[in-house]
């Protein structure tokens, strides 16, 4: 076969094998990644059978590395982590500690020199973004605060992992690998982390100051052509060029200058357009980054060495998902938040392909560990959307057998229950509230000016700090818990308010509400109009959805403007 087709044979048997391996995997129920990186395992030198060339599908794969890293820029919302960081931040430098601690532990077991464990170890820390996103969205967990905290975590684990990717080449031979320069002096190691902290200073610098206004400019002027494709193309160019000119010009690596790209153009008014129309592109090249990386993985090593992959899925499955829900409880949060984060984080992905690759080019990463790496991914994604299944009737399992677990949630929380400054004068004919996002924020502020008192119920224990420093009064808890009805004081109040939620939740709460308060008026906020229609039927209350509301408000305008200018006429 002749060798300038080489390219198109990968492309054709790689995507062909995809598709049916992904298929499969949706049908049972598990991400289509799986199947994509089955599918490179099939046409692996390591295995019988058909070979793609590994020389091009590494080229591919630098290519798929890019896009990912450009995607989870365009992902990354500083306002999102900023919400949840008082529990993200600390909770996610804190759970790559143990995960790494832990590899590094049984790595040394199994004789590997320090440098290898340490990065083996880093390795097991980082989840998938692309697999909590799917998972998050297929339970409809996104926008809960749940799904918040787990991707606020993702985040600062994801923005961790771009600084280990950055400081790596610069102290590998500190950790026994290559020199990053091997014509440069060996004993200069500090010098060379210096220049190599300056580098990535200046080209950060240069993206905050120049790029975050030369893009966008860009985009706008390629916008107002109206061509689709010279738009797509351009942000796509953007993506490219960026990190191909992080690495050309100041040296640092093309996933972080890609990483970049992707925050700079979020940042413009065209970020979702930009999102939506590179998004077919992105996800071809991520399929095409997971083929690449199976075939990189030696099956050999499931017979070879089955105790090491136990215990590195043990560590992925087990170890991180235990660190993460001790701390989530450790932070008061309730146990339901503890169980869907640790389920998130019970998974690793593309950080560890990318590290993993990274840790074997400077020499600190035998293939050995790459292969456990690898297997230890396959494994812990499977397992991860049935860990996400199991959340509820663990949580039913475990509050049914141990009082400590009911303790654990709210003991002696201060949260809990409003202060007691709170005038009990005011927790009459109040509004209750119940959740905080744009339209309670918006409800709340109209209340409050017009001097009408209103507790807040809200789960995000940092909302709740907030609005008790503002002296609003707030409990923090789930609503659908008579507990923290009682202590929002539901009994004694005028209105209640439900912001967007499961019906399950709605009914359970008017439930409650209507129990402790038999004449209590419910309004409730629904997402679309289905929801909406679907509630009305249930008649649990008065609803409201926005498009409705715009409709009205808008029909009043225009009726109120055709009316005076028939007045102005006669």
């Amino acid at each position: 076969m002749p060798h300038d087709v080489d390219l198109i044979i990968l492309l054709a048997i790689g995507f062909g094998l995809a598709l049916v391996f992904g298929y499969l995997a949706a049908r049972l129920r598990l991400p289509p990644l799986v199947g994509y990186l089955i599918a490179g395992i099939i046409i692996s030198p390591n295995t019988p059978g058909m070979v793609g060339d590994v020389s091009l599908a590494n080229q591919l794969a630098e290519l798929g590395v890019m896009f990912l890293m450009f995607g989870v820029g365009m992902h990354f919302s500083l306002k999102d982590l900023l919400e949840v960081k008082r529990i993200a931040l600390p909770g996610a430098i804190l759970q790559i500690t143990v995960a790494t601690l832990l590899g590094i532990t049984v790595s040394m077991l199994w004789g590997w020199p320090f440098g290898s464990a340490l990065v083996f170890g880093l390795c097991l820390s980082c989840a998938s973004t692309v697999v909590l996103l799917k998972a998050l969205g297929d339970k409809g967990l996104l926008s809960s605060v749940n799904g918040k905290i787990a991707v606020g975590w993702l985040l600062v684990e994801d923005l961790m992992m771009v600084i280990v990717l950055v400081l790596l080449p610069a102290i590998s031979v500190l950790l026994g690998g290559k020199h990053i320069d091997t014509h440069g002096p060996q004993h200069a190691i500090w010098l060379t982390i210096l220049i190599t902290l300056l580098k990535v200073s200046g080209f950060i610098a240069f993206m905050l100051i120049i790029g975050k206004r030369l893009i966008p400019a860009i985009m706008q002027f390629v916008a107002r052509l109206g061509s689709r494709e010279l738009f797509t193309l351009t942000v796509v160019a953007c993506a490219v060029s960026i990190a191909y000119g992080a690495y050309a010009v100041f040296g640092v690596s093309m996933a972080l200058g890609a990483f970049f790209a992707g925050m700079v153009v979020k940042e413009s008014d065209f970020c979702h357009r930009a999102e939506e129309e590179t998004l077919p592109l992105r996800e071809i090249f991520a399929i095409l980054f997971f083929v690449s990386v199976g075939m990189l993985f030696d099956p050999h090593i499931l017979i070879e060495k089955p105790l090491h992959i136990l215990a590195v899925v043990a560590i992925i499955v087990a170890g991180k998902t235990i660190a993460a829900m001790a701390l989530v409880l450790f932070f008061r949060y309730p146990l339901n938040t503890a169980l869907t984060v640790g389920a998130s984080l019970a998974q690793i992905g593309e950080f560890s392909f990318i590290l993993a690759a990274l840790g074997i080019s400077l020499g600190l990463l035998t293939t050995e560990a790459q292969n456990l790496i690898l297997a230890g991914a396959l494994f812990s994604i499977t397992l991860n959307s049935f860990m996400f299944t199991a959340i509820e009737p663990v949580q039913q399992w475990i509050r049914g057998r141990s009082s400590l677990a009911r303790l654990l949630e709210r003991s002696s929380d201060p949260l809990a229950m409003l202060p007691d400054a709170v005038d009990q004068n005011y927790l009459r004919d109040q509004v209750v509230m119940i959740g905080y996002g744009e339209v309670g924020r918006r409800i709340t502020q109209k209340l409050i000016e017009q001097h009408i008192k209103v507790v807040i119920a809200e789960e995000n224990r940092e909302i709740v700090e907030d609005l008790r420093d503002k002296d609003i009064a707030a409990v923090c808890g789930v609503a659908t818990e008579p507990s923290v009805l009682i202590q929002a004081h539901i009994q004694h109040a005028r209105l209640v308010v439900i912001s967007p939620m499961d019906i399950l939740d709605i009914h359970r709460i008017v439930d409650i509400s209507k129990q402790l308060n038999p004449a209590i008026e419910v309004l409730l906020c629904a997402e679309n109009k289905e929801e909406a229609e679907v509630i009305r039927t249930d008649d649990v209350g008065q609803v409201f959805y926005a498009k409705e509301q715009m409709a009205i408000n808008m029909s009043q305008y225009i009726l109120k403007h055709i009316d005076a200018a028939h007045q102005k006429g006669h």
